[in-house]
Protein backbone atom coordinates (compact mmCIF):
# COMPACT_ATOMS: atom_id res chain seq x y z
CA UNK A 1 0.00 0.00 0.00
CA UNK A 2 1.33 3.28 -0.91
CA UNK A 3 -0.15 5.41 1.65
CA UNK A 4 1.76 8.83 0.29
CA UNK A 5 -0.39 8.00 -2.68
CA UNK A 6 -3.50 7.20 -0.37
CA UNK A 7 -3.10 10.39 1.37
CA UNK A 8 -3.07 12.71 -1.67
CA UNK A 9 -6.27 10.88 -3.83
CA UNK A 10 -7.98 10.95 -0.60
CA UNK A 11 -7.44 14.95 0.01
CA UNK A 12 -8.72 15.43 -3.64
CA UNK A 13 -12.05 13.56 -2.42
CA UNK A 14 -12.78 15.29 0.75
CA UNK A 15 -15.08 18.06 -1.03
CA UNK A 16 -17.13 15.42 -2.78
CA UNK A 17 -17.41 13.42 0.37
CA UNK A 18 -18.89 16.27 2.06
CA UNK A 19 -21.33 16.68 -0.15
CA UNK A 20 -21.91 12.65 0.21
CA UNK A 21 -22.67 13.48 3.89
CA UNK A 22 -25.25 15.85 3.93
CA UNK A 23 -27.07 12.87 1.58
CA UNK A 24 -26.07 10.64 4.25
CA UNK A 25 -27.88 12.47 7.10
CA UNK A 26 -31.21 12.55 5.25
CA UNK A 27 -30.99 8.84 5.35
CA UNK A 28 -32.95 6.20 7.08
CA UNK A 29 -30.98 5.64 9.85
CA UNK A 30 -31.07 1.72 9.77
CA UNK A 31 -31.28 1.56 5.90
CA UNK A 32 -27.72 3.62 6.27
CA UNK A 33 -26.72 0.81 8.38
CA UNK A 34 -27.47 -1.99 6.81
CA UNK A 35 -25.91 -0.52 3.74
CA UNK A 36 -22.85 0.75 5.66
CA UNK A 37 -22.50 -2.45 7.45
CA UNK A 38 -22.27 -4.52 4.00
CA UNK A 39 -19.62 -2.48 2.63
CA UNK A 40 -18.09 -2.73 5.92
CA UNK A 41 -17.83 -6.86 4.84
CA UNK A 42 -17.13 -6.68 1.85
CA UNK A 43 -14.28 -4.07 2.05
CA UNK A 44 -12.56 -6.31 4.92
CA UNK A 45 -12.80 -9.24 3.08
CA UNK A 46 -9.74 -8.41 0.57
CA UNK A 47 -8.09 -5.20 3.01
CA UNK A 48 -5.85 -6.84 5.17
CA UNK A 49 -4.96 -4.08 7.81
CA UNK A 50 -1.65 -5.61 8.75
CA UNK A 51 -0.63 -4.43 5.36
CA UNK A 52 -1.44 -0.85 6.17
CA UNK A 53 -1.28 -0.30 9.34
CA UNK A 54 -1.71 3.40 8.75
CA UNK A 55 -4.32 4.57 11.71
CA UNK A 56 -1.61 2.98 13.81
CA UNK A 57 1.10 4.82 12.38
CA UNK A 58 -0.60 8.36 12.30
CA UNK A 59 -3.28 8.59 14.93
CA UNK A 60 -4.21 8.19 18.57
CA UNK A 61 -6.91 6.53 20.18
CA UNK A 62 -8.49 7.58 23.05
CA UNK A 63 -7.40 5.92 25.98
CA UNK A 64 -10.31 5.32 28.96
CA UNK A 65 -9.75 4.49 32.48
CA UNK A 66 -10.78 0.78 31.75
CA UNK A 67 -7.81 0.93 28.91
CA UNK A 68 -5.23 2.34 30.62
CA UNK A 69 -5.47 0.04 33.36
CA UNK A 70 -5.90 -3.20 31.23
CA UNK A 71 -2.63 -1.97 29.64
CA UNK A 72 -0.83 -1.53 32.56
CA UNK A 73 -1.56 -4.59 34.02
CA UNK A 74 -0.52 -6.36 30.53
CA UNK A 75 2.86 -4.60 30.62
CA UNK A 76 3.34 -5.13 34.09
CA UNK A 77 3.33 -1.22 34.94
CA UNK A 78 1.66 0.82 37.76
CA UNK A 79 -1.05 3.33 35.92
CA UNK A 80 0.39 6.26 36.77
CA UNK A 81 4.18 5.09 35.28
CA UNK A 82 1.68 4.00 32.17
CA UNK A 83 0.72 7.21 31.88
CA UNK A 84 3.57 9.10 32.26
CA UNK A 85 5.55 7.15 29.56
CA UNK A 86 2.79 7.27 27.01
CA UNK A 87 -0.10 9.81 27.04
CA UNK A 88 -0.56 13.02 27.37
CA UNK A 89 -4.26 15.03 27.62
CA UNK A 90 -4.99 15.99 24.55
CA UNK A 91 -7.38 19.78 24.18
CA UNK A 92 -10.55 17.53 24.59
CA UNK A 93 -8.66 16.34 28.13
CA UNK A 94 -8.71 12.56 26.77
CA UNK A 95 -5.60 10.56 27.16
CA UNK A 96 -4.02 10.03 24.13
CA UNK A 97 -0.51 8.85 23.30
CA UNK A 98 2.60 10.94 23.16
CA UNK A 99 3.51 9.99 20.01
CA UNK A 100 3.07 8.47 16.81
CA UNK A 101 3.53 5.70 15.45
CA UNK A 102 2.08 4.16 18.45
CA UNK A 103 4.69 2.76 20.67
CA UNK A 104 2.82 -0.73 20.50
CA UNK A 105 3.62 -1.13 16.63
CA UNK A 106 6.07 -3.90 15.79
CA UNK A 107 7.82 -3.62 12.57
CA UNK A 108 5.15 -6.52 10.71
CA UNK A 109 2.54 -4.22 11.62
CA UNK A 110 1.49 -6.27 14.76
CA UNK A 111 0.20 -4.97 18.10
CA UNK A 112 2.17 -6.10 20.78
CA UNK A 113 -0.20 -5.31 23.07
CA UNK A 114 -3.25 -7.05 20.93
CA UNK A 115 -5.16 -8.37 23.27
CA UNK A 116 -5.20 -5.50 25.92
CA UNK A 117 -5.50 -2.87 22.93
CA UNK A 118 -7.95 0.03 23.65
CA UNK A 119 -11.39 0.00 22.71
CA UNK A 120 -11.04 2.65 20.37
CA UNK A 121 -8.58 0.34 18.54
CA UNK A 122 -11.19 -2.55 18.90
CA UNK A 123 -13.83 -1.00 17.29
CA UNK A 124 -11.53 1.11 14.49
CA UNK A 125 -12.92 2.19 11.68
CA UNK A 126 -16.45 2.31 13.54
CA UNK A 127 -17.98 1.09 10.11
CA UNK A 128 -19.91 -1.93 11.78
CA UNK A 129 -21.47 0.23 14.66
CA UNK A 130 -24.63 0.95 14.93
CA UNK A 131 -25.96 4.31 14.36
CA UNK A 132 -23.53 4.63 12.04
CA UNK A 133 -25.19 8.20 11.06
CA UNK A 134 -23.57 9.70 14.59
CA UNK A 135 -20.35 8.92 13.58
CA UNK A 136 -20.06 10.72 9.76
CA UNK A 137 -18.39 13.19 10.77
CA UNK A 138 -15.77 11.14 12.33
CA UNK A 139 -15.83 8.37 9.58
CA UNK A 140 -15.66 11.89 7.05
CA UNK A 141 -12.16 12.09 9.21
CA UNK A 142 -11.17 8.36 8.72
CA UNK A 143 -11.53 8.39 5.19
CA UNK A 144 -7.80 9.74 5.25
CA UNK A 145 -6.27 7.23 7.41
CA UNK A 146 -8.41 4.37 6.30
CA UNK A 147 -8.87 2.71 3.06
CA UNK A 148 -11.37 0.35 3.87
CA UNK A 149 -13.37 3.87 4.62
CA UNK A 150 -12.77 5.38 2.06
CA UNK A 151 -13.48 2.56 -0.12
CA UNK A 152 -16.77 2.61 1.77
CA UNK A 153 -17.59 6.35 1.31
CA UNK A 154 -16.35 5.63 -2.77
CA UNK A 155 -19.35 2.40 -2.70
CA UNK A 156 -22.13 5.14 -0.87
CA UNK A 157 -21.22 7.66 -3.06
CA UNK A 158 -21.36 5.34 -6.50
CA UNK A 159 -24.99 3.98 -5.11
CA UNK A 160 -26.15 7.87 -4.90
CA UNK A 161 -25.07 9.06 -8.99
Amino acid sequence: MDLEKFKIETAKRQPAYRELLKKLKKQNPRQLDNEVHALHEESFEDIDCLTCANCCKTTSPIFRQGDIERLSKALKMKVPAFIDSYLHLDAENDYVLNEAPCPFLAPDNTCIVYESRPTACREYPHTDRKKFRQLLSLSLKNTQICPAVKRIFDKLEEARK
